[in-house]
């Protein structure tokens, strides 16, 4: 099985058994995972010790009622492809996630989303190894990104093109700490401005950007995307609308809201968490049931709409999300008592979207490998 067809398995929410063959700290850290996913970890030694012993049929018996095929995974794909013949052997079906978890790392898939009144075309980016999503702005013959991947810069230049259309600008909501940063990337392949939030230079930002504040604009073709500060999740979040599309960055998600720690850490958190607290009833108070939030991350148990899309109206997250109805005192204890851990190298990844470190494509791709774990708890 490719990582294509198994991201576009987990997609329709088929149920899907996945046998992770690598280390338990490897599963631990990060697997695939979604809502119909049914993961188990066994080591591959422990089925080249069952061939030895004459044992694997005890090992077979537990997939024996799950779901077919059993997927079977492990960092490249070449343990796990004799894993699964040994399993096909003993009557279990199996299919190998050809080129393992790195391969599932390199999926990234593309949908368009509704935009309303707006005169352009949206393109959602979405990568399911951990969750980003990043977006593609077209009206006429230009084009804004909002939130790339380093790993995927080149895709962007491309549909744009394809579009009929050039990438005038790269746009960050924030200083990512879950994964590098492709606005510099893109911004090489095109000649685009990079655009980030005035606040950057508080956080130490070390490269030329174009850099905006609450309610500029940022032009594409006859389209106009506002800018919202929205801090939080850090100082200078900030959202941008397009017509009643809102690109949320790590303010608000669709089971969650953003966490308050990664800029000033457990102590700064409560600080952080009053502020996002504003941003989500106050700032985002102004606006409509019918805005259609579009975040920066999703989580593993999030359902996409019937589309495929990960959007939703926020009058609907108003009534799915009891953070949003909490008062101030209430809503700083539940996001900061139960965190999940922090991003896998986020600081160092921090300082490599400041322009303070530098980091190789095979480095960059490295240190975000995992889940982002933006959110401050898996449902709110």
């Amino acid at each position: 099985m490719t990582p294509e067809e198994l991201a576009t398995r987990l997609a329709r929410g088929d149920p899907t058994a996945i046998l992770d063959v690598r280390d338990r700290d490897e599963f631990e850290a990060w697997r695939v995972d979604g809502a119909a996913v049914t993961a188990t970890q066994i080591p591959a030694i422990r089925f080249t010790q069952a061939e030895i012993r004459g044992t694997v049929s005890e090992l077979a018996a537990a997939f024996e009622d799950a779901p077919s095929p059993v997927v079977v995974v492990c960092a490249e794909g070449r343990s796990s492809a004799h894993v699964a013949d040994v399993l096909s052997e003993a009557g279990v079906p199996a299919e190998n996630l050809e080129t393992g978890m790195d391969g599932w790392a390199r999926v990234y898939r593309a949908r368009e989303l509704p935009v309303g009144t707006a005169d352009a075309t949206v393109l959602q980016y979405d990568r399911p190894s951990s969750g980003c999503l990043a977006y593609l702005v077209v009206a006429g013959d230009e084009a804004v990104v909002i939130d790339p991947l380093r790993a995927f810069a080149g895709r962007y230049v491309e549909d744009a093109r394809e579009c009929g259309a050039e990438v005038v600008a790269a746009v960050d909501t924030h200083v990512h700490a879950d994964h590098v940063s492709g606005v510099s990337a893109v911004a090489e392949r095109t000649g685009a401005t990079v655009v980030l939030p005035v606040g950057a230079t508080d956080r130490g930002l070390d490269f030329d950007a174009r850099l905006v504040a609450d309610g500029e604009t940022i032009s594409v073709g006859d389209a106009e995307l506002v800018a919202v500060h929205a801090p939080g999740h850090t100082t200078e979040m900030t959202a941008f609308r397009l017509g009643d599309l809102l690109f949320a960055g790590d303010s608000l998600f669709l089971e969650s809201v953003a966490r308050p720690d990664l800029e000033d850490g457990d102590e700064g958190a409560p600080a952080a968490a009053r502020r996002l607290h504003a941003t989500l009833t106050e700032r985002y108070g102004e606006f409509a049931d019918d805005t259609l939030v579009a975040p920066a991350h999703y989580g593993p148990r999030t359902v996409p709409d019937e589309n495929g899309a990960y959007v939703a109206e926020i009058g609907t997250l108003r009534d799915r999300l009891g953070a949003l109805s909490m008062d101030e005192a209430t809503f700083v204890s539940f996001v900061c008592s139960d965190m999940p851990p922090r991003p896998a190298n986020y600081e160092r990844i921090i300082e490599t979207n400041l322009g303070r470190d530098s980091l190789s494509d095979e480095e960059a791709f490295e240190v975000e490998l995992g889940p982002n774990n933006c959110a401050a708890t898996s449902e709110a």
